[in-house]
């Protein structure tokens, strides 16, 4: 079976569903629509992830960062402070009421950080305006949130555990004191784990306008030349579909954000879902650690935790199958 013009979450849920003896059948290969069979059942999935696991109201809390936050708070748990706004006029009005502060503004319903605006303390009333008419475009509805200060980590959990945890890291590259920054793109894209359309591991960087002026902010061009060993940032947004990086943190993340990922997990109903957590010191162990969800994704990819940049390969395609009833067949014991 070739499934090259597969996403690469699906391909591996493919891979590992035909080890089990499921029989696998191709509906839609632009949709990555399958459907799995074994013993007379059938489960239709939809990009690896979109399954009969999750209820339809669970997809749409998830989908619904507002909705969101009022779950996890009625649990007990900690979210961005903010407002949300519902017109533009209003939410453009209120720079006062923001300024001064580290801000994220996003759309409610965003997907891969399409939208999102991170707004330093020096942020004036026009990049302000900005960025909520740049979320507005995208949704009718806008969240206005505090920064919480700390390192981005991507939980995954399915079926009520925690199975991979990965720490995501903005585009960037690393001098050499040679070339400049478009050159040190052009050679971390060369390679192979680097693709487009997620077929591969991790996306390509892309020095377009958002990354032209990210390095304008920081008085850079994409013809800079960094000094040697100098990191420099393309990005604010750490998102894997947006060129960043992945860290496995699977087997170092103490258990009190492993539990308060599947403490959000439950809470929305959902039983495959991507939680995103802010923590500001991963070593903190203790039960009241600081942290912030920011947010709970409905369809969260599997391969970054399949591939990431710097870690071993989870294979968590199969707690997929083990949740939509296709678990590993134990061997047939003989006598």
């Amino acid at each position: 079976m070739d499934t090259s013009s597969l996403e690469l979450s699906t391909q591996a849920l493919i891979a590992e569903a035909l080890r089990r003896g499921v029989e696998v059948e191709v509906l839609d290969a632009t949709d990555n629509f399958v459907a799995l069979r074994r013993d007379g059942r059938t489960e239709y999935v939809k990009q690896a992830t979109r399954t009969s696991a999750d209820t339809y109201v669970s997809a749409l809390l998830m989908e619904n960062k507002a909705v969101t936050k009022h779950v996890l708070a009625a649990a007990g748990l900690r979210t961005p402070g903010g407002a949300r706004y519902d017109d533009e006029a209003t939410a453009a009005g209120d720079f006062a009421r923001h300024a001064g502060r580290r801000l994220v503004v996003k759309p409610n319903a965003t997907n891969f950080g399409e939208g999102v605006a991170l707004l330093g303390v020096d942020a004036g009333e026009v990049e302000y305006r900005a960025a909520v008419a740049a979320a507005f475009a995208l949704d009718r509805t806008v969240l206005v949130e505090e920064f919480v200060e700390g390192r981005e980590f991507r939980f995954l959990v399915i079926g009520g555990a925690t199975r991979a945890v990965l720490h995501r890291v903005p585009a960037n590259v690393t001098g050499d004191g040679m070339r400049d920054i478009a050159a040190l793109v052009a050679e971390k894209n060369r390679d192979p784990k680097r693709g487009e359309g997620y077929r591969k591991p991790l996306e390509k960087i892309r020095l377009g306008e958002v990354e032209t002026a990210f390095l304008a902010g920081q008085g850079l061009t994409s013809a800079s030349v960094p000094a040697v060993g100098e990191t420099v940032y393309l990005r604010r947004n750490s998102n894997i579909s947006t060129g960043g990086d992945s860290i496995d943190f699977t087997d170092t993340m103490p258990a009190v954000y492993r539990r308060l990922a599947e403490r959000a997990t439950a809470a929305a109903g959902a039983n495959i879902c991507g939680l995103d957590m802010i923590i500001p010191d991963a070593t903190d162990a203790r039960e009241d650690a600081a942290y912030s969800i920011l947010e709970l994704n409905f369809n969260p990819a599997l391969h970054i935790h399949d591939y990431p940049a710097i870690g071993e390969n989870r294979r968590v395609e199969r707690y997929v199958l083990d949740e939509i009833g296709f678990p590993e067949r134990r061997p047939t014991k003989t006598h």
